[in-house]
């Protein structure tokens, strides 16, 4: 019999308890930690503005062509497209729940490459964005002055060079981003008069903008092929980009061949240094802001994600200017850390209450440990099937753990009963009654796990997202 083989070999049968125990608690460390278990859709995100564009001629020119592209990628369930009068476009890809998101990445941006010949010359300067997106929000972090002392952009800026690119470094945050648009630009801003009475048109100005600001390739003095000795060879270095706005002020749109009647940029119009689009308002407590929304990679662990994103702020707190500070304006881990505390309690109760009604109806501290430990090696080896399943630890298994408990205590107090009935009623050694105990009650015990099994696998096996939900509470309890 299979439990005499474990009975004859105490020493094996504890060593296999202990592998199971510690296999399961290295599983409950890296299991991902959520509220619920992930019920959206796997979803790809496709982002692009066409700068000055009203909703209709944004959809009609650049949404229409992608998404034609896109309809009809592999398990694709459905898609959103949003077009905004700020000329931006967001194109969101709906996936099967079993899709893998870097498949599906790759697949949509294979697509929106066969769509960009069709986009506009404007959007295709501006590039189009793919990249796989989180639907549930774990944090937002809020970057403002507190004194005043800096402008928004400026403070945008210094978010977007220096804190959002060491927050995408933390394990698990990578999808991290600034809310709105936070790169900067060089703003021409046109005076329509002096343009009208010299005859200056826009197509002049982004012309002569384009030629004399570009960054080109020199070549070098002395390079090969050459005839005779080749001393040495001189990389040709040209002026790099203007970033200065009175190096674009100073663009000459226009001269006569002799240099006389040079029209300068600064003539018609003004640049500054500011932000490259201005389609969002962001306030905190008041104060402009500039909001860093984390969304939480699948498989990572909300809680430790949390809090490395905390730790890195704190790092990064010593480096800000004076000035500039950091708040945490939303944290969802708070609300998961509550609830799933609350069950753990439920859990800790459970057992308690579980070992004091054994105690109490068997009136026998030393079966009461029995019964108790193997209510601990059922439950830490379970997390070891919920790590090779790919589940979570989330209210729905921790729930199931609960209701478990009773479960597995009902298996152990049935044995026990019988190895003591078979020691004071047949007076057999206790490996004799144990032996002859499990004789009699594995078909039992084997039965009721199967009844329980054929009562909850059923629920797993239900399709769409009803059954992902109920699918890891069915097959924990199981």
């Amino acid at each position: 019999m299979f439990s005499k083989f474990f009975i004859e070999r105490p020493i094996f049968a504890t060593v296999v308890s202990l592998i199971l125990c510690i296999a399961g608690l290295v599983a409950m460390k890296v299991l991902p930690i959520a509220q619920y278990p992930t019920i959206t859709p796997v979803q790809v995100q496709v982002t692009t503005t066409y700068p000055g564009a009203d909703a209709k001629t944004v959809g009609d020119s650049v949404a229409s062509p992608i998404e034609a592209e896109i309809n009809g990628v592999d398990n694709m369930l459905y898609m959103t497209s949003v077009s905004s009068n700020t000329g931006q476009v967001t194109i969101t890809v709906f996936f099967t729940l079993d899709t893998n998101p870097d498949s599906a990445q790759v697949q949509v941006q294979n697509r929106v490459n066969l769509a960009l010949p069709s986009l506009p010359d404007a959007v295709k300067q501006f590039g189009v964005s793919v990249d796989k997106k989180s639907a549930s929000i774990l944090m937002i972090v809020a970057m403002f002055d507190k004194d005043g002392r800096y402008t928004p952009e400026y403070v945008t800026n210094y978010t977007n060079v220096y804190v959002l690119d060491a927050i995408k470094r933390v394990n698990g945050a990578g999808q991290a981003r600034i809310f709105g648009e936070p790169d900067q630009a060089m703003r021409i801003w046109m005076n329509p008069n002096r343009m009208a009475s010299m005859g200056i048109t826009t197509t002049d100005i982004a012309t002569a903008v384009s030629n004399q600001n570009a960054l080109v390739s020199a070549g070098q003095i002395n390079a090969e092929p050459n005839a005779g000795n080749v001393k040495m060879t001189f990389p040709v270095v040209t002026q790099s980009q203007y970033v200065e706005p009175s190096r674009y002020e100073d663009i000459i749109l226009r001269a006569n061949p002799d240099g006389s009647a040079i029209v300068h940029l600064k003539d018609v119009a003004r640049a500054e240094t500011a932000r490259r689009l201005y389609i969002d308002d962001n306030k905190f407590n008041g104060k402009p802001t500039t909001p860093i929304v984390i969304y939480q990679q699948p498989g990572a662990n909300g809680l430790t994600v949390s809090a490395d994103v905390r730790k890195a702020m704190e790092q990064l707190k010593k480096t800000l200017p004076a000035g500039i500070e950091y708040a945490i304006a939303l944290d969802t881990t708070d609300f998961v850390r509550l609830s799933i505390k609350e069950v753990i309690h439920t859990l800790i109760e459970a057992i308690v209450l579980v070992v004091l009604v054994v105690y109490l109806f068997l009136q026998n501290f030393r079966a009461t440990i029995i019964c108790t430990v193997a209510v601990f090696v059922s439950l830490i080896g379970t997390f070891l099937g919920m790590l090779a399943l790919g589940f979570s630890i989330n209210l729905l298994t921790l729930f199931g753990l609960v209701l478990a408990i009773g479960i597995v205590v009902d298996d152990a107090i049935v044995v026990v009963e019988n190895v003591e009935r078979n020691m004071h009623v047949n007076h057999l050694a206790p490996k004799a009654a144990t032996i002859r105990a499990m004789e009699e009650v594995s078909g039992p015990v084997v039965a009721i796990v199967l009844v329980f099994a054929a009562v909850f696998v059923p629920a797993a096996f239900l399709p769409g997202t009803t059954g992902q939900l109920y699918k890891q509470f069915a097959l924990t309890i199981a």
